[in-house]
């Protein structure tokens, strides 16, 4: 498929509307005024006159024509108008006709579509403006209006009290006891790196040193506390405990107000590791099925069953963990309908406090991307909408939300929670308020200042030996962490 600019490098923006329609799929660019080209096109023009704009854009598609064409006229719309929003809206227009599709987020792309409801929650506008602005500028589906609305009116508590000297803690353990078919994290099976793991953990806690001190002398307040990867629970009982203990040690933790470790697999989940979170203050785990149902599981390469899940829940509730989160993924290969819908009503009968609704995600660094294309034609959105009527029923709120690349059926991931087991850490990093301190191979590192607004980003090594090959190199530059607060 061939993309052709002409009179305008909204080249980002753009792409992303096409791949709504066209997942998984790589696109020709091409700056020109003509159309030269044998293959399937959208031609995207925008033409400046002396008292006009001409936006316009051309479809070909599987043999099929569309065009779409919008004239400016009005001198104040001409200076004030979002031109890239406005050739966005005709590709979108043209996609549907050629295609039969209507992604329900309209022509939102972007991973943090909540983020606009609350930018106008903060301006005071009312519901009724906050969705009128949503279908008409944005496209946007009435269904995903009310999701959008609703999570931001969960979040809206949490975020009213943040203080804007807080930060959060990120530990990254990129290791698992395998690859799952659907993931592209930056992950490694700890069967090919046993023999690494011990220096990783030795870095990793000066690191944490490192940054204990740095915080210090900037005067930031630590408020939670995530280790994710990779599954956590792969290190022993021994490594979590030197790890936590150096967190302890090198960080006031009087206020941390959740502390969440994923323990993620059932298969990594012992008594003695639950036990040694539990001790060392973790507050909050996730042991996550993605289905209660042994064939999917074992078709996705996950190394564990469903009982070895029950089990696992099971003896986080005797050790006294009264916030679990479990995930699920709509959309998995071998996966029905039928098979979903038992997995969420068997969760919510479970009653975890947090109920994360994943959609498969087709990624290039997946196994599955390298599979039949009939991977991206599944039932996820009745899967997804089965999900949310029931936990909706069943007394959870919808408290974070955001969208991938290529996600099955242009949908969504949803965090869902029992009435006050919002997690802040999911909120924050999701809306991008608080500065998260990460640490780790793969982690990055993201620095908020609210008043002037600010974001910037301090990234570490990707992979665990890059990370140990490297390590005082990567150290030196978290100097970009004071710069940022001097």
């Amino acid at each position: 498929m061939t993309l052709i600019f002409s009179g305008n490098d909204y080249k980002y923006e753009l792409e992303g509307v096409m791949k709504l329609f066209i997942p998984a799929t790589l696109f020709t660019h091409v700056f020109s005024d003509k159309i030269e080209t044998e293959d399937d096109f959208a031609f995207i023009r925008e033409k400046n006159y002396k008292n006009s704009v001409l936006l316009y854009v051309i479809c070909s598609y599987k043999g099929r024509i569309c065009r779409k064409v919008r004239r400016i006229t009005d001198r104040n719309e001409i200076i004030s108008c979002d031109k890239e929003l406005y050739l966005s809206q005709l590709l979108y227009k043209a996609m549907s006709e050629l295609t039969g599709i209507v992604p329900k987020w309209g022509v939102i792309t972007g991973i943090r579509p909540v983020k606009r409801v609350n930018d106008m929650l903060n301006k005071g506008r009312s519901k009724e403006e906050i969705f009128d602005a949503m279908e008409e500028k944005y496209l946007c589906s009435r269904e995903k209006c009310d999701i959008a609305y609703e999570t931001a009116l969960t979040q809206k508590k949490v975020l009213d009290t943040l203080d804007p000297k807080s930060f959060s803690l990120y530990i990254s353990i990129p290791f698992c006891p395998s690859r799952c078919s659907y993931c592209s994290f930056v992950s490694q099976s700890v069967e090919s790196c046993l023999k690494i793991i011990p220096e990783y953990i030795e870095h990793l806690c000066r690191e944490i040193k490192y940054t204990g001190e740095l915080v210090k002398r900037i005067g930031l307040k630590l408020n939670t506390v995530y280790f994710g990867g990779g599954t956590p629970t792969t290190l022993t009982a021994e490594q979590l405990e030197l790890l936590m203990k150096t967190i302890e040690d090198s960080f006031d933790m009087s206020g941390v107000a959740e502390y969440t470790v994923e323990a993620g697999r059932p298969d990594t989940i012992t008594e003695e590791k639950l036990r040694t979170l539990k001790l060392n203050g973790c507050t909050r785990v996730s042991i996550n099925p993605q289905t209660l149902n042994d064939e999917v599981l074992k078709a996705m390469g996950r190394r564990h069953t469903v009982k070895e899940f029950y089990d696992s829940f099971e003896l986080a509730r005797k050790i006294g963990f009264d916030s679990i989160n479990t995930d699920v993924i709509a959309g998995l290969s071998k996966d029905t309908i039928e098979s979903f819908k038992f997995t969420i009503d068997k969760l919510i009968e479970l009653a975890p406090e947090n109920l994360t609704v994943h959609t498969l995600s087709i990624k290039r660094a997946a196994r599955l991307n390298h599979g039949d294309k009939s991977e991206l034609e599944n039932p996820a959105d009745r899967m997804v909408e089965y999900a949310t009527k029931m936990l909706m029923g069943n007394e959870y709120k919808p408290y974070y939300l955001y969208r991938q690349k290529n996600m099955v059926g242009n949908l969504e991931n949803i965090g869902w929670c029992r009435q006050g087991f919002e997690s802040l850490y999911n909120i924050y990093i999701m809306e991008e308020v608080q500065t998260i301190l990460a640490m780790g191979a793969g982690a990055s590192t993201k620095l908020v200042s609210l008043d002037p607004r600010r974001l910037e980003r301090v990234f570490n090594y990707k992979f665990p030996l890059e990370y140990d090959k490297h390590f005082d190199l990567m150290i030196s530059r978290k100097k970009e962490i004071e710069d940022f607060y001097a």
